[in-house]
């Protein structure tokens, strides 16, 4: 089920990236092709912001992690405990990984943008 949400989210990605890509390229007018460029970019701008708050929270989820390990290391009889923190590492991880890939795609979609902006 991870793989399928990793596939999932490049493959939105890459439908994205190409959308604006064929939007860009198919508008024939300067003004118009600034035009949606620039709202393209606030749109990326949004989207990076958000994800950089994601990592200031999977930053967060990381210290009580370890907090939760350090506390339960000394107790053998929590096995469902111990369970839950490694479900939430991994939960954690998979999300910080999917957020790369958003920001990568991202970063895509402003050089796109700008080459669009600055180019004839």
């Amino acid at each position: 089920m991870t793989i399928l949400s990793y596939i999932y989210r490049f493959l939105s990605n890459f439908a994205f990236l190409a959308v604006v890509y064929f939007a860009l390229n198919f508008l024939t007018k300067y003004e118009e092709r600034t035009i949606i460029a620039a709202l393209l970019l606030t749109y990326s701008l949004m989207r990076v912001v958000s994800a950089l708050r994601q990592f200031q929270f999977y930053s967060r989820i990381e210290r009580l992690e370890s907090e939760a390990r350090a506390a339960f290391t000394n107790v053998t009889d929590s096995p469902a405990k111990k369970q839950a923190i490694r479900e939430v590492s991994a939960l954690r991880q998979q999300g910080e990984l999917k957020a790369y890939m958003d920001l990568l795609f991202l970063g895509l979609i402003s050089l796109l943008c700008i080459a669009k902006i600055v180019g004839n």
